[in-house]
C-alpha cells in the first residue's frame, strides 16, 4: 500500500530536518511505501528551501507551497488534495504527534477502519486549561450536530474513501475536526501520552486563537446560536409582559410612582448588550455565507515539487 503523510508547515525550519528523518525512521510497517507531503503555508523562514532540498535528495518527499499564508485548515485541505496514498495520515510538524504511532494506525486500518484517530491524554497540562477544555466539549456536544471528543485533533489516518468524502465537501469555512466526524465511516481511537514540542518552546495556540477556534466549532455545524436567540427573545418578552402586569397592579394598589433612574439605565444597558451580542451572532453567520458565495479557492499554490500537473490545470496549481 502507498501511505501518504501530510504535514502542514509554517515557519518550521528548526524542526523540518528532524521531522523528515523521524518519519522515515519511525514508520516501518511491512509492505508500506511512504509518500511525505509537506505543505508550506506561507512560511517566512527557510522552510520552503529545506523542502526543496529534501525533495531533490529523496523523491518520496514532495512539497506544495502556497502563494501566502492561508491557515492550517487550507494546508490540510491541500495535503489531502495532492496525496495519492491508499491511506493518508495527517500530523503536525513539531513532532508532538509521535510518528511511531502511525505503525499502530496502519494495523487498525488493515482491520477495516476508515479512520484511526489519535486521542491525546492531558497528562501534564495545566489544571485550568484541562477543566476549560472539558467544559467546552460538554457544551459543544450539546449544540453541534456531530460528536467531538476532548483530546482528539487532526492526528489521524484516513482511508482513501474517507479522504475522497472530505474533498467532496467544497465549503470555504472548513472546520476539519467537525468534518472528520461528519463523514462517518468505521473509526478506531488510540490514546497516546502528550509529547513535548521538538526543541521546546511555547505552544502557538494562545487563548485568543483557542477562543476563535471554539467559536468556529460551535457555528460550523449547526444553527443553535440563532435558535438560542429566538428562545431567549421569547423568554425576555414573556418576562417583560409579566413585569408590565406587575406595574399595573402596583399602580392600582399603591398609586403611580416615578420610575427609578438606576433601574431604567440598567435595563437599557442590559437589553442593549443582549441585542449587540445576538446581532454579532447573526453577523457571523452572514459573514460565513458571504465567503461561501464568493467561491474563492481555499488556497493558491505558487510552487510544488514531486507532483505532476493535473490534466487541464493552469500552470500555477490552484484548488
Amino acid at each position: 500500500m502507498l501511505l501518504s503523510v501530510v504535514v502542514p508547515c509554517h515557519n518550521e525550519e528548526s524542526v523540518l530536518d528532524a521531522l523528515v528523518a523521524e518519519v522515515f525512521k519511525a514508520i516501518d510497517a511491512p509492505d508500506v511505501e511512504l509518500e511525505l507531503v509537506l505543505v508550506n503555508d506561507g512560511s517566512r523562514d527557510r522552510t520552503l528551501e529545506l523542502m526543496q532540498e529534501h525533495n531533490e535528495r529523496d523523491s518520496r518527499v514532495k512539497y506544495v507551497s502556497f502563494s501566502r499564508n492561508f491557515g492550517k485548515e487550507a494546508a490540510m485541505h491541500a495535503g489531502l488534495t495532492y496525496a495519492k496514498g491508499d491511506a493518508v495520515v495527517i500530523m503536525d510538524a513539531d513532532l508532538q504527534h509521535p510518528p511511531k504511532l502511525v505503525n499502530e494506525m496502519i494495523e487498525h486500518y488493515r482491520e477495516g477502519y476508515d479512520q484511526v484517530v489519535a486521542r491525546r491524554t492531558r497528562d501534564g497540562d495545566p489544571a485550568f486549561r484541562t477543566a476549560l477544555s472539558r467544559l467546552y466539549y460538554r457544551l459543544v456536544n450539546k449544540l453541534v450536530d456531530v460528536p467531538m471528543e476532548d483530546g482528539v485533533g487532526d492526528f489521524r489516518l484516513l482511508s482513501r474513501r474517507a479522504v475522497d468524502a472530505l474533498l467532496a465537501m467544497r465549503e470555504s469555512n472548513r472546520f476539519s475536526k467537525g468534518l472528520f466526524s461528519w463523514v462517518g465511516f468505521p473509526r478506531y481511537t488510540i490514546d497516546y501520552k502528550n509529547q513535548e514540542r521538538y526543541g521546546g518552546g511555547a505552544s502557538r495556540w494562545s487563548m485568543g486563537r483557542l477562543l476563535n477556534y471554539g467559536i468556529d466549532g460551535i457555528m460550523s455545524f449547526n444553527n443553535a446560536p440563532l435558535r438560542a436567540a429566538i428562545y431567549f427573545g421569547f423568554t425576555m418578552t414573556g418576562l417583560s409582559f409579566l413585569y408590565v402586569i406587575y406595574l399595573i397592579i402596583a399602580a392600582a394598589v399603591a398609586g403611580v410612582e416615578v420610575p427609578g433612574y438606576i433601574t431604567t439605565v440598567a435595563a437599557v444597558c442590559l437589553f442593549g448588550g443582549i441585542q449587540l451580542i445576538f446581532l454579532g451572532v447573526v453577523g457571523e453567520y452572514v459573514g460565513r455565507i458571504y465567503y461561501e458565495v464568493k467561491r474563492r479557492p481555499p488556497f493558491i499554490v505558487a510552487d510544488h515539487g514531486g507532483f505532476e500537473l493535473p490534466e487541464g490545470h493552469p500552470r500555477e496549481l490552484t484548488q
